[in-house]
């Protein structure tokens, strides 16, 4: 539509009424020159609305945010054909109140949430609950929202600096919401209120974007016109629900994963850790350009910034089992604390520094937000899987408008969890198929994308499962403990919340109370007779060696916080070492990057080249010479590998694969290697820390060093010499974690109440394993119907979904019989071996 046109008669459906002022504007974003006109004002004028915008500021404001989306995807691929769905409207939304005397709500026009009379920290406290009418689109939408209690930890800050120093102030305004669409079934909202109404709400087909026209508004006797955006939307489902069924043929990059899953032990697989709910408590900054950019002030640079998280919160909830929760928001009133330009990897490196040496607050990830254009191709960059580390737990992000920002920040979050950039080759196989706008982690820059792939909920699950992120599993508490009955958390003066869907075990908990005679109503601790399960009943399975499994304490329904061993345990058949949660080998780094065909090269290699100081073997560059390796440090230089695929499953190649084979003892040997890096810089073509290069030795920034010598906190020693008495782990919080029938701190305490002594409790029970196998492998045996043979597997599955490799072997015969079937049930065979996880 020609928006020079909309005041023609043929358009007078678009021309507001009392209670709406709603234009259509079709915009096209491929073409940010083209100028637009609102001859429709006059219109205004002559129906009696008063309004104090003009038509050239209205246009400045459309232009600016039409430049603003255009900056904000300047380094992006651009998606003409989304862009030009993009329909705009203004209009006038109103909140809905109860007069005295009247049943029914009414539209009111200040959008104030602020409780009257009420502070906490000297600042405004808004209300739990509120609604909102927007008409738009021919549409009238009715937004329910609550307070989103869980943004903001009971240890938020705010910082700012005056005079050089920081000052530091606690709480801070909460007018971050998340609700429904009345009336819309898997609707969805995110708005902040703290000045007009910012955010997005979404029903099953569109995507509605809204923020005001102009920072304020004092005329408070009159409506304030806001910006409205309609996108195609997407039905909101869990992505691993509704898998396509393509061949495990056509996913090499998921069948890749097979092998961390071969190597687990039994009872090893899993224990929920995807869906368990996470936290990942995040500190952004603000650098001194967006201090002036929201007119240098403190609360408007401070409630943009929660705005962003709060939208990312609604997307993490939703699809990773993640929650997103503040915990500082610091922002540099009077001056930059690094150096900002448009080298985002430079800024990277700078702002890492200075997190390790200036910020103290206990954070998972530090992100810092810039109103600086990056010269590269994306908006954003962080760290690969860095989250829970201080030194690489950062990332940096150019500014946006409250949206596209909440979708950057939401990509470079998920590369600190270990979820790749999709190229446009994986895209068929990863695509958002009910989100019209594409996937979040798509290369090519798409707008108001809100959906992560299936391939990238795979890859959050291999970095859970390899060990990773085992900070996020601690939930912190919340700034506003508001009791409230239904939403899933047990707050003040409960005992019991099921939540909004349900999530108690059958009677235990009625209207926040425990029934008479239970003890529990949820939680992994938690039967379903409403009694705890007895102490030493295994809660949380270890997902690897150098994980710890977590233990019932016999008196809650919630299992202990998440650990792991420390840092320097023998993993792998003494083949590895533990650092980080995870087991670090050559083995394991090769067959991560290069597939699971791939292993370690022998130990020939390493001597012979990275000893030359060569591109083909070497610990490092200084400027433009490589760096020779002492015969001490060999081990933790070049990463040589064998069978190496053409490309990397994670990271590009820099330059080309330098192949090498030895005749050695009577045999080839292969030592290639490549430079394979990541959007960071870091270069995955060396030895990573923590690898072993000796006995009691491992790698340390491409050095050898002895695990004594890494200033590791030592657990207590017991009296016979023996760390933890020798009955017992050390945790990486520096605490004995003790066997079954010892306790302590040292567990040198016999604990015979620990050890029942006969079989313990396991819950509801199972088929055995035995008898599973015999009854799935009856069903494989028999000329059985495609149908009949799925569900067999199925109802197998659910019986013994933690013995994988059971499973794992069943498909494998499956996939025999499937021949007969034909290729659509050899997919799905494999889709549901990657299910289970």
């Amino acid at each position: 539509m020609d928006p020079g046109n909309i005041h023609s008669p043929s358009n007078h459906s678009f021309l507001p009424s009392r209670s709406q002022l709603c234009v259509r504007v079709c915009v096209d974003a491929c073409n940010p020159g083209a100028q637009l006109t609102f001859p429709w004002l006059a219109c205004l004028h002559k129906r009696g609305l008063h309004w104090n915008e003009t038509a050239s500021g209205i246009g400045e404001v459309l232009a600016d945010e039409e430049n603003t989306f255009q900056q904000s995807n300047s380094s992006n691929s651009k998606n003409n054909s989304y862009s030009n769905a993009i329909q705009k409207e203004i209009t006038l939304p109103s909140r809905l109140i109860y007069y005295i005397n009247r049943d029914s709500e009414t539209p009111y026009h200040i959008l104030d949430t602020r409780a009257r009379h009420q502070q906490k920290h000297d600042k405004a406290v808004h209300l739990a609950q509120a609604s909102f009418q927007i008409e738009a689109f021919g549409s009238k939408f009715i937004l329910d929202l609550t307070l989103n209690n869980d943004l903001l930890s009971s240890n938020y800050v705010e910082i700012h600096y005056e005079d050089g120093k920081p000052k530091f102030s606690k709480g801070g305004e909460h007018c971050y919401y998340h609700g429904n669409i009345r009336g819309v079934k898997d609707s969805k909202v995110a708005l902040s209120t703290c000045n007009g109404l910012h955010g997005m709400f979404e029903d099953s087909s569109y995507l509605y974007l809204i923020e005001p026209m102009d920072l304020t508004h004092t005329a408070e006797s009159k409506s304030r016109p806001h910006i409205i955006q309609r996108t195609y939307g997407t039905q909101a489902s869990k992505q691993l629900q509704d898998l396509e069924t393509d061949s495990s043929s056509e996913w090499p990059f998921l069948s890749e994963l097979q092998w961390l899953r071969r190597r687990r032990r039994k009872r090893a697989l899993s224990r929920g850790v995807f869906e368990e709910m996470k936290y990942l408590e995040l500190m952004i900054v603000n650098d001194h350009k967006m201090f002036k950019r929201h007119r240098s002030s403190t609360a408007y640079t401070n409630n943009f910034a929660k705005s962003v998280v709060n939208l990312v919160d609604a997307i993490y909830k939703e699809q990773l089992n993640t929650r997103v929760v503040l915990v500082a928001v610091e922002t540099w009133t009077d001056r930059d604390r690094i150096n900002i330009h448009p080298d985002p990897l430079q800024m990277l490196h700078d702002f890492s520094k200075y997190r390790q040496h200036y910020i103290k607050q206990h954070a998972d990830a530090v992100h810092l937000l810039s109103n600086v254009t990056f010269h590269y191709k994306r908006s954003s960059l962080s760290y690969f899987g860095g989250v829970c580390s201080v030194a690489r737990g950062v990332g940096v992000n150019e500014y946006g408008l409250p949206l596209p920002m909440a979708q950057e920040l939401a990509q470079s979050l998920a590369q600190n969890l270990g979820i790749q950039w999709e190229p446009a080759a994986r895209k068929p196989k990863c695509d958002c198929t009910e989100s019209w706008g594409g996937c979040i982690m798509e290369e090519t820059g798409v707008y108001h994308s809100r959906k992560f792939s299936k391939c990238s909920i795979a890859e959050y699950k291999e970095f859970l499962l390899r060990g990773g992120g085992a900070c996020l599993f601690n939930r912190p508490t919340k700034l506003f403990e508001v009791t409230e009955c239904g939403n899933g958390y047990v707050e003040a003066g409960e005992e019991c919340d099921c939540g909004f869907r349900m999530e108690c075990y059958a009677d235990c908990c009625k209207k926040c109370s425990l029934s008479n005679g239970a003890h529990c109503s949820d939680g992994p601790c938690c039967n379903t007779s409403c009694l705890f399960f007895p102490r030493g009943y295994d809660c949380r399975y270890a997902v690897n060696e150098c994980d710890i499994a977590e233990f019932c304490t016999g008196d809650s329904g919630q299992c202990p916080p998440n650990l792991h061993k420390q840092d320097g345990y023998a993993c792998d058949s003494n083949q590895g070492r533990c650092y980080n949660g995870e087991c670090k080998t050559r083995d394991n780094q090769c067959k991560y990057i290069w597939g699971s065909k791939s292993s370690g090269s022998d130990k020939f290699c390493y001597e012979k080249l990275n000893t030359e100081g060569t591109t083909k073997g070497n610990c490092g560059k200084d400027g433009d010479r490589w760096i020779q390796c002492s015969k001490h440090d060999v081990f933790c230089g070049f990463l040589l590998c064998t069978n190496l695929t053409r490309v990397p499953r994670v990271g590009q190649v820099q330059g080309e694969i330098i192949p090498n084979s030895f005749y050695h003892q009577g045999r080839i040997v292969d030592c290639s290697g490549a430079h394979v890096l990541l959007d960071d810089d870091t270069d995955l073509g060396y030895v990573e820390d923590g690898a072993p290069c000796g006995p009691q030795m491992m790698c340390l920034d491409k050095k050898c060093l002895p695990i004594q010598s890494l200033n590791i906190s030592s657990c207590p020693i017991g009296s016979n010499g023996k760390v933890c008495s020798g009955h017992g782990v050390c945790s990486n919080e520096a605490t004995c974690i003790c066997n079954f029938s010892w306790a302590g701190t040292d567990c040198s305490i016999d604990d015979p109440v620990r050890d029942t002594g006969g079989k313990k409790d396991e819950g509801p029970k199972e088929m055995s394993k035995n008898e599973g196998s015999i009854q799935l492998n009856k069903a494989l045996s028999e000329e059985m119907p495609f149908k009949k043979l799925l569900l067999a597997l199925l109802d197998f599955g659910k019986k013994k979904k933690e013995e994988f490799h059971y499973i794992r072997d069943s498909c494998v015969l499956l996939d025999q019989r499937a021949r007969q079937v034909g290729k659509r049930f050899r997919s799905i065979t494999f889709l549901l071996q990657f299910s289970f996880l």
